[in-house]
């Protein structure tokens, strides 16, 4: 196999453990990759006030993406390029989502706006956007700026038929892909995972198949397509672990780090599936 140059990993429920904590054998692991002078970075669907406190726990120096990639930026928040959604598209997706009677949160010049905090992940969204949610009567003045409007229902399968129909409906216009079972992502076309890991191997000066990428959900997939080497965690679902090329342990049991350890830096090269 290529050898690996640089890592990309995705963050809630591959980086992070459930509880939204970044562990320290993870934090160790990440350095003992790059001490073998391996790059590591970060893709994630948080905005960038999510993901740069990670990047400089981990001490990371090059460039990271946000909203699926759609913002790629420097771990000290320097934003280098961004795209949002077409304000017609917002627009349909606003009234999708209102339609079908889930919450909706958009995400606007760094700020994340909500009609209401009274939803139950909000308090889990603080930690992982690591902002307050600014609440507003009426989201459709933002749909000029938006970077990445969220649909929110505990109800799955109303989640992934939402997923499909306004895949459908929107096409090449944007980017539909759920980021967890409860959450659906629309952003612009080019804020997708595949795209994103190839403008982070671009800046690293990394080709695409030197490139390792680890995540856990359907948003993930475009970068599995992508990279080198997909290693998806053990708990995600069937359809990801069997898009993955690897599987590690669960993201609660580091499998980051043992995935670093085991299946990049030489070890026993076990995964389980």
């Amino acid at each position: 196999m290529t050898k690996i140059r640089l890592v990309v990993s995705d963050v809630d429920g591959t980086l992070v453990r459930s509880d939204k904590s970044l562990s320290d054998a993870v934090v160790a692991a990440a350095e003992r990759l790059r001490a073998a002078g391996v790059h590591f970075s970060l893709i994630s669907a948080r905005p960038p006030s999510g993901i740069c406190w990670i990047a400089e726990r981990l001490g990371l120096r090059g460039q990271i993406g946000a909203f699926n990639g759609g913002t790629i930026l420097e771990p000290d928040g320097t934003i280098l390029s961004a795209v949002t959604l077409d304000p017609s598209v917002a627009a349909h997706t606003l009234d999708a989502l209102d339609a079908a009677g889930v919450d909706i949160w958009l995400f606007a010049d760094g700020n994340w706006y909500a009609l209401t905090e009274d939803n139950p992940r909000v308090p889990r969204e603080k930690l992982s956007s690591n902002v307050d949610p600014v609440i507003v009567s009426d989201l459709r003045p933002l749909t000029g700026r938006a970077d990445k409007i969220v649909g929110v229902s505990e109800d799955e399968s109303l989640m992934a038929r939402l997923e499909r129909d306004l895949a459908a409906a929107l096409g090449l216009r944007a980017h539909v892909a759920r980021s967890q079972p409860y959450f659906l992502d629309v952003t612009a076309p080019a804020a997708n995972k595949g795209d994103g890991v190839a403008a982070l191997a671009a800046a690293a000066g990394v080709a695409l198949e030197e490139v390792a990428v680890l995540g856990d959900q359907r948003n993930d997939l475009p970068m599995f397509a992508r990279a080198g080497l997909s290693i998806a965690m053990g708990q995600a679902p069937d359809e990801v672990r069997a898009a993955a090329d690897q599987v590690t342990l669960p993201n609660d049991e580091d499998g980051v780090a043992y995935a670093i350890d085991t299946l990049l830096l030489g070890g026993d090269g076990a995964a389980r599936r």
